[in-house]
């Protein structure tokens, strides 16, 4: 027979499986009696879990969300899962603060059961992060008062950055949260201007709830809003090209974050990319790989011609020196090496 902490544990694990249980399901499960599942039921009241019940032949009990964090019961694969979330959290500073994940890891690491930890470390020891740029800084906490105002549909008060440095205080209507290129974009209405409008969240100085309901008529699709201004806002010229690939196609190629999509029948698509300047956005084009056709500005497709027609002479000219070292050289060879192009012949 387990013991009372044993069956306590099994007892939460079961509720915790799926959303209901009657009391009979229960004692058969843990072999024991009903009034012995009621007893279990209410100590583990005592210990801070919110246990519902229902009288009835179709009753049962329920576990819900309580006032205060309870301890956790885990299995193995749902603490390495919730470890190794952890660990990319901090290190990718995702959250706006690295403390409070690396925290909660440390706390986690110290009671994980030896062969997971081990898990963990050799976990810890095959990955490999490449450094990069380091990533926009958000407040700590503010992401959770972003989302509860999404969540509430509550009107608030923001103190803004813009890129340029200049610094505006507006009222907005939060709607979504949306995590793209690692940084966080609250999509929003902003209540002066009456437009929908994405605001880079570590650009937020302050933001204050203003009690008021928001205006949430006609919302745009969020995750396109924010694509739509990375891949064009900060560019002073935008081109549009077609690709004869279908849309899924042409997003692993031209990524959403780089481009806007929208399909041109079922094996093409239409692209709107932003870029510095016409010469720029030709070379991007030309890294593609793809057969093309830019559908303006004429500046971009003349770029492109020009560009292209540099590279076809450039290597015209190089088969025409190689031909031409072997006619000079026809007993010892290049004097550069070996050819690797198959316009040199004997």
């Amino acid at each position: 027979m387990l013991s009372s902490s044993a069956r306590l544990l099994r007892l939460l694990s079961l509720l915790s499986s799926r959303p209901s249980w009657t009391c009979t399901e229960l004692a058969e499960r843990m072999e024991v009696t009903d009034r012995t599942v009621r007893r279990d039921i209410a100590r583990l009241r005592d210990l801070g879990y919110s246990v519902d019940s229902e009288a009835g032949p179709w009753g049962g009990y329920r576990l819900r969300a309580g006032s205060r964090v309870p301890p956790l019961i885990l299995d193995d694969e749902e603490a390495l899962a919730v470890a190794v979330g952890l660990r990319e959290a901090a290190l990718s500073d995702a959250l706006g603060g690295d403390q409070a994940a690396l925290s909660a890891l440390l706390k986690l690491r110290q009671v994980l059961p030896r062969h997971i930890a081990d898990r963990l470390g050799d976990l810890d020891d095959a990955f490999v992060r490449l450094p990069g740029p380091d990533g926009p800084q958000m407040r700590p906490g503010l992401l959770l008062e972003l989302a509860v105002a999404c969540r509430r549909r509550e009107r608030a008060r923001l103190s803004y950055t813009d890129g340029e440095g200049r610094t505006t205080v507006r009222d907005v209507d939060p709607y979504r949260l949306v995590h793209a290129a690692r940084r966080w974009y609250v999509v929003a209405r902003d209540v002066a201007r009456g437009q929908w409008r994405t605001f880079r969240a570590d650009r937020i100085d302050r933001f204050q709830p203003t009690g008021h309901p928001a205006d949430l008529t006609d919302p745009p699709d969020p995750a396109q809003l924010v694509s739509r201004n990375i891949a064009n806002g900060p560019y002073p010229l935008s081109a549009t090209i077609r690709l004869p690939l279908p849309m899924r196609e042409a997003l692993r190629l031209v990524p959403a974050t780089i481009g806007t999509h929208r399909p041109d029948g079922p094996d093409a698509t239409v692209i709107d990319i932003g870029g510095p300047d016409p010469d720029g956005l030709a070379r991007y084009l030309l890294t593609l790989g793809s057969p093309l056709r830019v559908l303006q500005p004429d500046s971009v497709r003349q770029a492109l011609e020009r560009h292209a027609r540099r590279l076809a002479e450039e290597n015209a000219a190089q088969g025409q020196t190689r031909k031409a070292c072997v006619r000079a050289f026809p007993a010892s060879g290049c004097p550069a090496g070996p050819c690797p192009g198959a316009e040199c012949g004997p």
